[in-house]
């Protein structure tokens, strides 16, 4: 059964700089607090990360797995799936970049939904979790605007 997060917070920059830290792939190591190495495996034809391979220390543990993102139409989303994994057997997610406060702003919408190939406690899980969100929202507001001002 899959485990689903979902957070909302504001950052104070425009949606495009939010995006445009979220899909720069190849910084991740610098400003992620898990993610040990990222390769862009692969690119879309607009030059953007398609499939990504991870190397993450999860708990004491190191783990690795690729991720296939996909864009859409829409310019400010972002979506990915699981193509390989040590320990996840899916995860699915995504985030949203809505403009707030005439476009200066951005609400950061992310969503992921995670199976693991061997079930773990509550507690385990409830601690992955918070990680998960930690790196996806906290880690991710923090970068962009030290970035973007």
């Amino acid at each position: 059964m899959a485990d689903h997060a979902a957070e909302r917070t504001e950052i104070d920059a425009t949606p495009e700089a939010c995006f445009a830290v979220a899909t720069d792939f190849a910084s991740y190591t610098e400003w992620a607090s898990d993610i040990k190495e990222v390769d862009v495996v692969a690119v879309d034809d607009s030059g953007r990360g398609g499939d990504v391979a991870y190397r993450v220390a999860a708990m004491g543990r190191s783990t690795s797995y690729t991720l296939r993102y996909s864009y859409g139409s829409n310019p400010l989303r972002m979506s990915w799936r699981l193509i390989e994994g040590d320990v996840m057997e899916r995860i699915d997610g995504e985030y949203e970049f809505v403009p707030i406060d005439g476009g200066e702003r951005c609400e950061v919408r992310y969503y992921v939904s995670i199976d693991m190939l061997v079930p773990l406690p509550g507690f385990v899980k409830r601690r992955a979790e918070a990680k998960i969100l930690h790196t996806a929202m906290d880690d991710l507001k923090k970068r962009v605007e030290s970035t973007s001002k």
